[in-house]
């Protein structure tokens, strides 16, 4: 208890006929046999449980809770690769302190330290709902200094004046040493207790409004606030119940209200599943479009009814295709003409000038023999004869 880090264990860890894990942050002072009834409330409703029990300086000495911290994702993560389940945080007391704010921090990614996110990943998305018991408690040295001579911790019903004058010496001296380190630490635990709204699941919170080790105030404020942000929160009070002793006095709306949590965290968990296929389909089709160009031409094979309204349209966006109704006649008779040859008109001023032009008008000098061959060959023997005509050499020669 008054040493750094911590351990781990597996409460019940059965392979089959298991609905999730629940991951319990145990308080400082607690042993195996303290969270035995909690194993089997839990066991009874069909779930595993891992649970961690965290060290008392480990709330002052954040490097040790983030040791821990990384043990228990690297175990959760482990377990999560065989057999794949929803995993609630069920945190007592101090536990969020010593260990489980370390934990969501890594899975963030927001710790120095060097991790490998994407297995990290598999747990968070795993994560489907929070429970606190007689938590969260505030991050100051004067709770700290109650906790320890408190009588739950020291096994006695008041403590002796000389470990009272111990605990509030070395409250002071930490103080003294490390005020501001406290208080960053502290906005940096209450920012990460918030910032697991993100994950959108359901949260239950348990107090007791006689609780001096966890003011009934302080839990009811971060209940209101994760409330202000969207949060999924139920909050269970009771009058008058001991410190992490809720289920001892009321085990019958104890166990209500864990089972109704924990029936929302299936709720969520099978959600996130369809939702993680539909992502993965969505991805494989990209892909596929973007590697194959000839994608869309099989898609629209498979389903041609459907499709083919859509590329008719697609078509009639580039090109137009005339039909009878939209040409008519006229337009009809236009297009006969257009492709009709040209003529001239011999009796114009362009034929009367070729005529004159083309034709000769004294013939008297020109040699015409006939071919003794013209039955079998062309009339003329002449080359004059026999060459094409050429209407332009005639234009030429009239110009000169």
């Amino acid at each position: 208890m008054w040493g750094f880090g911590g351990r781990y264990y597996w409460g019940r860890r059965e392979r089959v006929n298991v609905e999730g894990t629940v991951v319990i942050f145990a308080w400082m002072s607690s042993q195996e046999r303290s969270l035995k009834s909690f194993v089997q409330l839990y066991s009874s409703l069909g779930w595993n449980s891992l649970i961690c029990h965290s060290q008392f300086l480990n709330m002052f000495f954040p490097d040790k809770a983030t040791s821990l911290a990384v043990d228990i994702l690297n175990e959760l993560s482990e377990e999560l690769k065989i057999r794949p389940c929803p995993v609630v945080f069920v945190s007592f007391s101090g536990g969020p302190n010593a260990c489980m704010y370390k934990v969501l921090q890594l899975m963030d990614g927001k710790c120095d330290q060097q991790i490998n996110l994407d297995k990290y990943k598999l747990v968070r998305d795993r994560i489907c709902g929070h429970i606190y018991d007689s938590s969260p408690i505030d991050f100051t040295s004067d709770i700290g200094t109650r906790f320890i001579l408190h009588p739950t911790v020291l096994k006695i019903s008041h403590p002796p004046r000389l470990a009272s004058w111990i605990a509030n010496a070395i409250a002071s001296g930490l103080d003294s040493l490390f005020l501001n380190r406290f208080e960053s630490q502290r906005a940096e635990y209450w920012q990460t207790l918030y910032s697991s709204i993100s994950m959108r699941v359901p949260y239950l919170i348990l107090c007791s409004e006689n609780d001096d080790l966890a003011p009934c105030q302080v839990i009811c404020n971060f209940a209101e606030r994760l409330q202000e942000l969207g949060g999924n929160v139920k909050l269970v009070k009771w009058d008058r119940s001991p410190h992490v002793a809720h289920y001892r006095d009321h085990p019958i709306d104890y166990k209500a209200a864990v089972t109704e949590l924990l029936g929302k965290a299936a709720q969520v968990y099978s959600h996130k599943i369809q939702q993680s296929r539909a992502e993965r389909m969505a991805r494989e089709e990209t892909q596929e479009e973007i590697s194959d160009p000839t994608f869309n031409l099989k898609k629209a094979a498979v389903s041609p009814s459907q499709s083919s309204g859509r590329y008719a349209l697609e078509t009639n966006d580039h090109f137009v295709w005339p039909n009878s109704t939209d040409i008519g006649p006229v337009q009809d008779e236009a297009l006969m003409h257009l492709h009709s040859p040209p003529t001239i008109n011999a009796n114009g001023v362009l034929g009367q000038i070729l005529f004159d032009v083309c034709v000769p008008k004294n013939v008297e000098g020109w040699d015409i023999r006939s071919s003794s061959s013209s039955l079998n060959g062309p009339p003329f023997s002449s080359t004059r004869r026999n060459a094409l005509f050429n209407p332009m050499k005639c234009i030429r020669r009239s110009r000169l």
